[in-house]
């Protein structure tokens, strides 16, 4: 089926059933139980966590493939965000157009920063992307501001051109004349589940980027690019280019990237240089990392649970905290809320850095070596059982 095995066929099938029942998978608590504060199901962090799974996905590609390990990626979402909010601006607010020049230019520019990165290798091309992608930023901010409108960022406004746009055209992004911020409800058992137009096309894409992926991952290209990672050297030696493979590599992750900047344009029509910062790049390595990578399913695992626990640890303040520890003495009650808060509201950071810890040293392969080690349990219990069943004597 469109060019997968069997094997590969399953496991695309299990990943658009999990990406289109998100709406489901994120709102497992009633709205009145007093575990609804980790309910998830609402549009803009489902889109998020579609968005930056293709963000995570892309770099996998990079880093989980090759090797190189790129701290500059973040430029790429950044160019892809202005493009779209430039094509929004003169052009039309119809999104194909938008994603598809927000492509075309992070690739160009994925092109530019890869040919001179990847003159070195190691922690010398991780630095020169860091390098990049903070001149990147430097310029956004101060440089280009006729450009990017510096640190107040790009927007959207009901008096630019729009060429293509008659009268009466829609003021917002839109899936032809759609409107993305449009949601239906649906109420079962005091479940109240959010199925958004703006996530699903934000989850189409994915499940499309997704799948281009996969077949990287099973691909010739796919196999050279493991080739280098396992030792670059060697294939030197025997006298092949490997430059042109990982070029090429870098500029399909910045294309992801870039995609993926421009699906945070489509959600919000606004373009800042923030979105160019060191911060962000080192966030879909920690994704990636976390999720596991050279996975398939890892970064896209990854970039779930950092967004899914961000915006839930942020929402848990001191009043919050409070409420849950109330039936405690007043003295152990403000102790256990003070060590905790900590860890949750701005301190959700301190929380990430720590699980971030756990998991490079305990599961070095991430969410998916974790899964992996789960079902090996369950696998070697069953084979005991029947090991167990096959010796007791017949009645």
């Amino acid at each position: 089926m469109f060019g997968l095995n069997k094997r590969d066929t399953l496991f695309m099938v299990i990943v658009i059933a999990m990406t289109l029942l998100t709406p489901f998978l994120m709102q497992p608590f009633s709205e009145g139980s007093a575990w609804a504060q980790f309910n998830g199901g609402y549009p803009d962090l489902m889109a998020k966590v579609a968005i930056f799974g293709i963000f995570a996905v892309g770099f996998n590609i990079l880093f989980g493939l090759t090797g190189y390990l790129s701290f500059g990626h973040a430029a790429f979402l950044g160019v892809g965000s202005y493009a779209a909010v430039w094509m929004f601006k003169l052009l039309t607010l119809n999104v194909f157009p938008a994603l598809i020049l927000a492509v075309i230019v992070s690739g160009l520019f994925a092109l530019v920063i890869g040919y001179i990165s990847l003159r070195r290798s190691g922690i010398y091309f991780s630095i020169l992307t860091l390098a990049m992608a903070e001149m990147s930023y430097r310029l956004a901010y101060s440089v280009l501001t006729p450009l990017t409108n510096g640190e107040t960022g790009l927007q959207v406004r009901p008096n630019d051109p729009r060429i293509l746009d008659g009268e009466g055209a829609a003021q917002y992004p839109n899936l032809f004349g759609l409107e993305l911020s449009s949601s239906y409800k649906l109420e079962i058992y005091n479940h109240v589940f959010t199925f958004n137009v703006g996530f699903y096309f934000s989850a189409v894409i994915a499940i499309i980027a997704f799948y281009i992926a996969l077949r990287i991952f099973r691909s010739p290209f796919g196999l050279m690019l493991r080739a280098v990672k396992s030792n670059q050297t060697r294939l030197n030696y025997t006298g092949l280019n490997t430059r042109p493979y990982t070029l090429t590599a870098f500029v399909i992750s910045g294309m992801y990237a870039g995609l993926a900047g421009g699906l945070l344009a489509v959600m919000d029509p606004l373009a800042g240089a923030e979105r160019m910062v060191w911060t962000a790049s080192g966030e879909v390595v920690i994704m990636t990392i976390l999720g596991g990578a050279g996975s398939l399913l890892g970064p896209v695992l990854g970039a779930g649970s950092i967004k899914y626990l961000e915006n839930i640890f942020s929402k848990i303040n001191e009043n919050v905290l409070h409420d849950w520890f109330a039936f405690l003495p007043d003295g152990l009650e403000k102790a256990v809320v003070w060590f905790l808060s900590r860890f949750t509201g701005e301190g959700w950071a301190l929380t990430l850095g720590l699980m971030f810890m756990a998991v490079v040293i305990f599961l070095p392969g991430g969410l998916m070596e974790g899964g992996e080690k789960i079902r090996s349990l369950f696998r070697r219990k069953k084979k005991t059982g029947e090991a167990a069943a096959d010796t007791n004597p017949a009645e």
